[in-house]
C-alpha cells in the first residue's frame, strides 16, 4: 500500500507565513535611520528658547557688569579701561563699609529666624484638625502680597502716628520711634522680612515633615521621648538638609535686601544714611544722568563674591556634619 501523498513533510516556508515573520524591508528602516540623523541637533532646538532668555537676561548682564568693574563707565559716557581703581576706592568709601556693615547685621538678623521659625508654623499647621487649611492660607498670604504694599502698610502701622505708637500711648509706654532711630529702623525692617517669609519656607518644611516617618515618632514616644525631645531628636535631623537649603536661601536673599529698607528708610537710607545696604548704595550711585556705573558694577561684584562665599560656607557645615 503506497503512503499517503498528505503525510510528505511540509516545508518550513509554507508554515512561517504572515506579516509577523516577515523580515524589515530597507524602506523601513529609512524613517528610523532619518530621525537618527537629525537627533543631535533636536535638543538644542527645544533648548534654544530657555537659553536666549538666560542669555539675554541673566549671562549678558552679568558678564557687562563683571567688565565695567574695571573701567570708569558713566551712564552717559562709555568710560576707559581704569584696572582695579574702582575697587581700591571701595576701600576708603565710608558708606561701602557702612553698607557691608548693615547687610551682614542684616543677615544675622533674619537667617537664625528664618530658620526655625517656619520650622515651628510647619509642625503647628501639619496636623489634620478641621479649619486648618484657612490657617495655611492666612499664613501664606503675606508671600503672595506685593512687597510695596508690604512695606507701605508696615510704614503706616510704624510711624510715629501709626497704629502701633497710638497702642503704646495708649496704654502710657509712649511713643517710639521705630523709623527715626536708626537701629530701631534696621530692627522693623528685619521684623518685615521674617513676617513676608515665614509663609514662604514653611511651605518647604511642610514637604520636608510630609517625609519623616511616623514610625520614628512612635518609636520614640513608646521609649517615653516627650514633644521637645522628639523634636531635637528626631524632627530636627529628619529636615536637617532643608535647614540647610532654607539657611542657604535666607542667607543670599538678607544680604541682597533692598525693599523693604528702602520704603521704610526712604532712598536717603535713614538717618545720615546709615541703614543704607549694599544693594541700595549701588542704586543710588548707578542710577541717574550722572551715575558711576563703573564703581557700582565694583560694588556689585563684592555683592555677588560675598553671596557665593555664604552659600559655601553654608554647603561646608553641612558636610562637616555628615561627616
Amino acid at each position: 500500500m503506497k503512503t499517503s501523498t498528505a503525510s510528505r513533510t511540509i516545508p518550513s516556508a509554507d508554515v512561517t507565513t504572515g506579516p509577523a515573520s516577515a523580515s524589515p524591508t530597507p524602506t523601513d528602516r529609512r524613517p528610523a535611520s532619518g530621525i537618527r540623523r537629525h537627533l543631535p541637533s533636536s535638543p538644542w532646538l527645544f533648548a534654544a528658547p530657555g537659553l536666549l532668555v538666560v542669555g539675554a537676561f541673566s549671562l549678558y548682564p552679568f558678564l557687562s557688569t563683571l567688565f565695567n568693574a574695571f573701567t570708569d563707565r558713566r551712564t552717559l559716557v562709555p568710560g576707559e579701561f581704569v584696572g582695579l581703581a574702582n575697587f581700591r576706592e571701595l576701600l576708603g568709601d565710608e558708606m561701602f563699609w557702612i553698607g557691608l556693615r548693615n547687610s551682614s547685621l542684616y543677615v544675622l538678623g533674619v537667617v537664625p529666624a528664618l530658620v526655625i521659625l517656619p520650622l515651628l508654623l510647619a509642625m503647628l499647621v501639619q496636623r489634620h484638625v478641621p479649619g486648618i487649611a484657612f490657617f495655611r492660607s492666612a499664613f501664606y498670604t503675606p508671600v503672595v502680597a506685593s512687597i510695596v504694599v508690604v512695606g507701605l502698610i508696615w510704614v503706616w502701622m510704624l510711624d510715629d502716628r501709626g497704629l502701633v505708637n497710638a497702642v503704646l500711648e495708649a496704654v502710657g509706654v509712649g511713643r517710639i520711634g521705630f523709623l527715626s532711630d536708626q537701629w530701631l529702623l534696621l530692627l522693623s525692617a528685619m521684623g518685615v522680612t521674617v513676617w513676608k517669609g515665614l509663609g514662604y519656607y514653611m511651605i518647604i518644611y511642610l514637604a520636608a515633615l510630609a517625609n519623616v516617618p511616623r514610625e520614628l515618632h512612635e518609636a520614640a514616644a513608646v521609649d517615653g521621648a516627650g514633644p521637645v525631645r522628639r523634636f531635637f531628636t528626631v524632627t530636627v535631623p529628619a529636615v536637617r538638609s532643608t535647614m540647610v537649603l532654607v539657611g542657604a536661601l535666607s542667607s543670599v536673599a538678607a544680604f541682597k535686601v533692598f525693599s523693604e529698607v528702602y520704603l521704610m528708610a526712604g532712598p536717603s537710607g535713614g538717618p545720615a544714611g546709615e541703614d543704607t545696604t549694599l544693594v541700595m548704595l549701588v542704586q543710588r550711585v548707578g542710577t541717574g544722568l550722572s551715575g558711576r556705573v563703573g564703581y557700582a558694577s565694583a560694588i556689585s561684584v563684592v555683592v555677588f563674591v560675598v553671596t557665593v562665599a555664604l552659600m559655601l560656607l553654608v554647603l561646608r557645615a553641612d558636610r562637616k556634619e555628615d561627616a
